[in-house]
């Protein structure tokens, strides 16, 4: 059996007297990693930490056999062997297309000028960026940046891929490209990618994981997630009694996630969003109960 291609053994990171991610253990293997959570849940913090932009306040982190939090050896080594993309990319703005992308693999070790120049094209054209080298990053659309920006996180082929919301600013077509270059991507490595699109998630990952509050509430496969919501979901002429969320659907009728169904209602197939939702109110009831009997423990995940 192959070792993990990352590890966080006991991982935590607090600012002050804000803990941002609670002790964690988690390993990724190869495969598409979902990772779900509302804003401030600790997704960012989690890809920062694994990206070696920052340390841990405590706890180990892994990446293809070398310790992150080690020496700066290891740290390097570790570097060597991931890509980032942050959520916010800052673009040299005077630089083309394929210069910055050049630019980044000078970064990325790559001397070798001819093999530098062949994997830029590679990247440009598995983004369909060909038509746009020569163009400055100032002249490109916020579409195109984005996909400069992927290109530059799937340079060289690393281990682990981590991407940080990287289908913002992406039209139908080309989140459909993405995931079909992610796909084919994850049969020899790891991507770890955090969304709020669950539909990426549902159509695209092996594994998903919820944060919420610094926590992970779930851990396991789409399908699991998915089935953690039957008999919670309901479409009908009205909305659920006390349900967590009613909306109309394109057919007319009125689509429930949690609470006490209507004459009428007939259960429905549930999606990963559905779930999403009943797993946070699960955490939200059980941090209300934990607050009304006065203690002050933390909440365990809900997988």
């Amino acid at each position: 059996m192959n070792a993990p291609t990352a590890v966080l053994d006991g991982v935590s990171m607090t600012y002050g007297r804000v803990e941002a991610l609670a002790p964690t253990d988690l390993s990724f293997d190869t495969g598409v990693v979902g990772l779900l959570g509302p804003n401030g849940a600790g997704k960012s913090t989690m890809l920062r930490l694994l990206a070696t932009a920052m340390l841990p306040s405590s706890g180990r982190i892994t990446i293809a056999g070398h310790v992150a939090t080690g020496t700066m050896a290891e740290r390097t080594a570790a570097r060597r062997r991931l890509s980032y993309l942050p959520q916010e990319v800052g673009f040299p703005r005077r630089m083309t297309a394929f210069g910055f992308l050049d630019y980044v693999a000078v970064l990325k070790e790559w001397d070798d000028k001819a093999a530098r120049h062949r994997e830029v094209c590679r990247v440009l054209a598995l983004m369909n960026l060909e038509d746009r080298r020569s163009k400055r990053v100032s002249a490109l659309s916020g579409g195109q940046r984005r996909r400069l920006a992927i290109a530059q996180a799937l340079m060289g082929q690393p281990d682990l891929v981590i991407l940080d919301e990287p289908t913002t600013g992406l039209d139908p077509e080309q989140r459909a490209s993405l995931r079909g270059i992610l796909s084919t991507y994850a049969g020899h490595g790891t991507v770890l990618l955090a969304t709020h699109q669950t539909e990426d998630v549902s159509a695209l990952c092996d594994r998903v994981i919820i944060l919420d509050d610094g926590r992970v509430r779930f851990d396991g496969t789409v399908a699991a997630l998915i089935d953690t919501a039957r008999g919670q979901v309901w479409v009908g002429p009205e909305g659920n009694v006390d349900a967590l969320s009613s909306w109309r659907t394109g057919s007319g009728e009125i689509r429930s996630v949690g609470g006490r169904p209507t004459p009428g209602s007939r259960p429905a197939e549930p999606a990963v969003e559905d779930a999403y939702l009943l797993v946070r109110r699960a955490r939200r009831e059980s941090a209300g109960a934990l607050d009304g009997v006065g203690t002050s423990g933390t909440l365990e995940a809900l997988s």
